[in-house]
């Protein structure tokens, strides 16, 4: 009987009903597109900040000496904690050195690294060349655009590396363009730098890129710090800090969208339940004549704004992943991934507002049957 009475006031008032599945539709249609949005939007600018570089730096405590290293090791340790949340690891060892090519001398940092590491930690670095691919390589470096052009050096060319009255002559695989100082750096092997630093297996700091929200990245901090005692670990403070404003402001207007559009959806919901409640008086009043109780006749009108909510919900949920797709390619230039999370989230949300909408029907509870008997 129950679903009978429903599917009867389903039919009754089509007009009226499609009216508020049409708003909950279109509120669900913009809340999904602005939600789906958030979650990959928030993914994707996340890899973004991951590919500028590392994000968090490994150094020895600190000391009177600005030269302090650490011990090597340390790097191949964070390699064997297998943490998925980081993605690179690489050791540098900086030497101020003199480099020359040909007759062309100047002095130059050098920074020893597993360059394989530091192609993945800085695939956003242009290149002209070659980047070298084995972390222990003997024979090649790569080097910054400014080195580069003050000792008129080019792909292919040969480099002599002068420190501590050790030398080493490299082929240039590859000129760097970072865009900071990096371009004027040479890059060697670890290995060699080393070598030539005469210091052994040490290091001047150790570069992480760890994925993952500002939480998450915490937590691999922490981690990291109960791993390597004795050495301090530290977060990039103004790329973490600059990732985590981006991120709440982007955030922030989405949810405040979200919350304007819950809110006009409900007020459209709520036009078309009055103008329902108006319609069904004499409805309610011959069913409390024949001993219907109020409780259960409101089950049957909440159970008609729960289905206004799961119908506009789900056609608002394919409209808005097409829109939020298409924002995606418009304005931001990218391809937004669909999330089926998405769903559930924009039926609950749309099943509350079409209840909140439903408030007038209440007042029917208020109808007497006497008054609708006698024609009132």
């Amino acid at each position: 009987m129950f679903w009978r009475i429903l599917w009867r006031l389903l039919n009754a008032s089509r007009g009226r009903l499609a009216l508020a599945v049409l708003a909950v539709a279109s509120g669900a249609a913009v809340c999904s597109a602005l939600l789906n949005l958030d979650l990959d939007a928030t993914d994707k600018l996340t890899r973004e900040f991951r590919v500028l570089g590392a994000n968090i730096v490994i150094s020895a405590a600190q000391s009177g000496d600005a030269a302090a290293t650490m011990d090597g090791a340390a790097a191949q340790q964070i390699e064997d904690l297998r943490l998925l949340e980081v993605t690179a690891v690489s050791p540098y060892l900086y030497l101020s050195a003199e480099a020359q090519a040909g007759r062309n001398r100047a002095a130059v940092i050098v920074a020893g690294t597993w360059l394989d590491e530091a192609a993945r930690m800085n695939s956003w670095w242009k290149v002209d060349g070659n980047w070298v691919s084995a972390r222990d390589n003997r024979a090649d470096c790569m080097i910054g655009v400014q080195a580069a052009s003050r000792l008129g050096l080019f792909p292919g060319q040969s480099a002599k590396i002068i420190y501590a009255g050790r030398e080493a002559t490299l082929r240039v695989a590859g000129i760097v363009t970072a865009g900071s100082s990096e371009d004027s750096q040479i890059f060697i092997g670890l290995p060699l730098a080393q070598e030539l630093s005469g210091l052994g297996a040490r290091a001047s700091l150790i570069q992480v890129t760890a994925r993952g929200s500002a939480p998450e990245i915490e937590d691999v901090i922490r981690r990291l710090s109960v791993a390597l005692p004795g050495l301090e670990v530290q977060p990039l403070r103004q790329l973490a800090q600059a990732e985590g404003r981006l991120l709440q402001r982007i955030r922030g207007l989405l949810f405040g969208t979200v919350l304007l559009i819950l809110v006009l959806t409900s007020l459209g919901v709520l036009a078309a339940m009055a103008g329902l409640a108006l319609e069904r008086r004499r409805d309610v009043g011959l069913m409390k004549a024949l001993g219907g109780s109020v409780r259960r006749i409101m089950r049957v009108f909440l159970a008609e704004a729960t289905a206004i909510g799961f119908a506009g919900g789900i056609v608002g949920f394919i409209v808005g992943i097409a829109l939020s797709q298409w924002i995606g390619e418009r304005v931001f230039s990218v391809a937004i991934t669909p999330r089926l999370i998405v769903l559930p989230a924009t039926l609950a949300l749309m099943v509350i507002v079409s209840l909140v909408g439903a408030l007038p029907l209440r007042l029917l509870g208020r109808v007497r049957p006497s008054d609708i008997l006698r024609g009132e």
